[in-house]
Order: structure tokens, then C-alpha cells, then sequence
């Protein structure tokens, strides 16, 4: 099976894909409901020992396997590719879909203009929108109507408004109406939200209506309000601190933690068990950053010191300033960031300061960003599901996060 890398160069590489995977899998009308997209197939009235390939042949777009009970099963090729093992043994290269970033981005910033989101039913900005999101870890929305209500439409396209305990879409003013240092004037270091959660928020999103001083305040000459945004590249900090310091890596890694949210009255949340600061898949990918130094209990005892002392070092490496992208959040302009990768936070502010906003689970984004980024929005199953949430693909730089296990060969063949 020939391959295509996104540097256009096309590469040879050989797979075995089993007689009994093929035949389960087979994407036709008759074994897959096109209407449902659930599978019509019987798995265990096929015996294994029975399947036998009579012939086949590859078309353009598709595998079309001949079977010996009659049946002719179809492939498309894109979604025998998925399967391929350097879909999702190597991590954040060149040739990676995912861009890790620093700083600099600040000249480049990704956006999407609001008005593109009302053209031929808004598909084709939601898709650019949330590939951004995929490569980027966020995006700007910009020229937004500054409003609550549009704010809050452009979200709802992307899924699901997520409900806490602190509501679902939230509108508010730095009043502490809940007991919680986002509801301040405070600065904030880097974080997560939601680390409390078994499964934390996936997408977020601000957008500030309004900043003014507060009535009656004055500003000296040349004085700003404050409030600049920041975003911190959870996974660029990752691989950093995985070259740099190994053993502070591994430590954050398996090291695990309670979380909680436990300031407001009859609330006392946690997840269903203990968790890493740096989550990640089998085989080593980055899977979640879960930091925020507020929200985390105590550290067992008997794992303190090398904790404390890994923890000093990711601290160290999310406030390097080439590590830290600041931004003014002004009105019109709403960021929305994958808060399992992105970091953010905000310097101390004086006046009255307006943001709304919302949370969007993972799933419903991963949801949105393959009906609008790729052929039908198909799935190959778990594994593709995992590999589509993190955008693996080929890359002469994976080392970065995991060693690429040795792949063997060929294709199918007659039996």
C-alpha cells in the first residue's frame, strides 16, 4: 500500500491486516448501516477457520476482498491508512499535523473571522476552526458581535455546553460570586481548569465584553488596566522537560495526585481517582496536562521529595518567557483553547472586567472536528478515535515523546 506523507512525498509501506479483521470491518451497506453507521455484522456467527480469501483487488479509492461464503467486502483505502503503525507510533515532527509552539507565535496568531461562521451554514469555518484548535492547541475568533447571546450560538456550533457546578454558558464580573480566584482581580499562573474532574473540560473559551475602570476610579498617566491574557503550550512544556530532565518527566508522569474542588457550599468534587500532572497513552504519546496548583491535595509522603522537586522544574519551564504568549482579550476577539494541552492564565487587574465564556467536553470536539475535517466523518475504532483526538502522524522527530516500535510486513494474502 503506497502511503502519502504531507510533505507530498509518497512512501511504500506493507501491513498484515488478518482475514477476520477485514471481514468484521468490511464497510459496505450490508455489514454497516449507512443510516447509523453501526455495524449490521454478527461477529461470532463468523468462524475464522471458515474465511478464505478467493480474490482482490485494490480500485482508486478502495480494497475490495472476495470471500469464499460469496460475500465481497469493501475497504476504503483512507481507512486502512489510519491503521497503519506511523499513524500513531510518531509524535510531533515535521510531518506531524499537531505544531508545538512558543512565544513567537504571537506574530501568527490562528483565527478565524466571525463572519465566515454564517457563510453556506458556517461547515467550512468550524472545520478550519477546529483543525486550527487540533494543530494549534486554539484559536482567535475575531470581529465577533460583542454580545453574549452570538458568543454563546458560536459555541453551541462546536458542541454541547458543558454543565458544572458553576453553571453552563457563564457571563460575569470579577465579584467572587463563586468561591474561586477566577472570580477575582488576581493574577493567575499558567493552568488547567477542571482538574478536579475525572474527565476535565476540553475546549474553553473567553471573550471579553467589556473593561473599564470602575466608577469613580482613576488611572494615572500612562497606566493600564492589566488583565493580558496568557497561553502556555502544555505539551511543548512536556517535551521540553522530557529532553532536559528525564527523571523530573517520568516523575510527573506516574506520580499520581489528588485533585478537588471543595470552596463552594455543598460542593466537594473529585475525580474517580488519582491522577498525573502529565497524562499520557499507552506507548508514551501525551494524552492531558493536568495542572493547577490550587486545585491539587496533598502529595503522598512517601513520593514528596522527588515530586516537589520534578514540580519545581515544570514550574520553571512553563514561566520561561519564551514559553509564555501574551494577549490583550478585547472585546470582539474570543480565544478558544484545548485546556487538556493549553495552559492559560492572566496578570492582576484593576476596573470592571466582563468575560463570558463556556466549556465544550472533548469528545463533542473531536466529534465537530472530524464531520467537518475529514471523509465522512468515519472512525476506525478506538484506536483511530485516539489517534484523530491527537492528530499522530509521520515525523522524523518523534523521539520527542516515545521511541517508534519495529512494524512488520506484508499485506493481505490468499489463504
Amino acid at each position: 500500500m503506497e502511503r502519502q506523507a504531507l510533505d507530498g512525498k509518497s512512501t511504500t509501506e506493507y501491513r498484515t491486516f488478518p482475514n477476520m479483521w477485514l471481514r468484521d470491518n468490511c464497510q459496505c451497506s450490508q455489514c454497516v448501516n449507512q443510516d447509523t453507521k453501526q455495524r449490521n455484522v454478527d461477529t461470532f456467527q463468523l468462524r475464522e477457520e471458515d474465511l478464505k480469501v478467493v480474490d482482490f483487488k485494490e480500485t482508486e479509492d478502495k480494497l475490495h476482498v472476495n470471500w469464499s461464503d460469496g460475500h465481497e467486502s469493501q475497504h476504503p483505502l483512507s481507512y486502512l491508512h489510519c491503521w497503519f503503525g506511523g499513524a500513531y507510533a510518531e509524535e510531533f515532527g515535521k510531518d506531524h499535523m499537531i505544531r508545538l509552539w512558543d512565544s513567537a507565535i504571537e506574530t501568527h496568531p490562528p483565527s478565524v473571522p466571525y463572519n465566515q461562521f454564517f457563510v453556506d451554514h458556517g461547515w467550512e469555518a468550524i472545520g478550519e476552526l477546529t483543525k486550527k484548535i487540533r494543530i494549534h492547541g486554539f484559536c482567535f475568533v475575531t470581529d465577533a458581535p460583542v454580545y453574549p447571546e452570538s458568543t454563546e450560538d458560536l459555541l453551541k456550533r462546536l458542541g454541547p455546553i458543558r454543565n458544572t457546578h458553576y453553571g453552563g454558558f457563564y457571563d460575569f464580573t470579577p465579584n467572587l460570586a463563586m468561591a474561586d480566584t477566577a472570580y477575582t482581580n488576581l493574577a493567575l499562573p499558567a493552568h488547567t481548569d477542571t482538574t478536579y474532574f475525572t474527565e476535565p473540560a476540553g475546549l474553553q473559551a473567553f471573550h471579553c465584553l467589556s473593561h473599564e475602570p470602575a466608577p469613580g476610579e482613576a488611572l494615572e498617566e500612562g497606566e493600564s488596566l492589566g488583565g493580558e491574557s496568557l497561553l502556555v503550550d502544555g505539551f511543548k512544556a512536556a517535551v521540553t522537560l522530557r529532553k532536559e530532565n528525564p527523571w523530573a518527566f517520568k516523575t510527573l508522569a506516574q506520580v499520581e495526585l489528588p485533585w478537588h474542588a471543595s470552596g463552594n457550599v455543598g460542593i466537594s468534587i473529585s475525580p474517580d481517582k488519582v491522577y498525573p500532572v502529565i497524562e499520557q497513552e499507552q506507548g508514551g504519546h501525551l494524552k492531558r496536562i493536568r495542572w493547577n496548583n490550587d486545585d491539587r491535595g496533598a502529595v503522598n509522603p512517601y513520593e514528596a521529595k522527588n515530586w516537589y522537586a520534578a514540580a519545581r522544574v515544570w514550574n520553571e519551564i512553563l514561566r520561561r518567557k519564551e514559553n509564555e504568549y501574551w494577549f490583550k482579550l478585547e472585546p470582539g476577539k474570543i480565544v478558544i483553547f484545548n485546556n487538556w494541552r493549553v495552559l492559560h492564565g492572566r496578570s492582576a487587574f484593576k476596573g470592571i472586567r466582563r468575560i463570558c465564556g463556556a466549556y465544550i467536553p472533548y469528545d463533542d470536539f473531536v466529534s465537530c472536528y472530524r464531520v467537518t475535517n475529514t471523509p465522512g466523518g468515519r472512525v476506525a475504532g478506538r484506536s483511530y478515535n485516539n489517534r484523530a483526538r491527537m492528530g499522530y502522524g509521520r515525523s522524523k522527530n518523534y523521539k520527542d515523546v516515545t521511541e517508534a516500535p519495529k512494524q512488520e510486513a506484508p499485506v493481505i494474502q490468499k489463504s
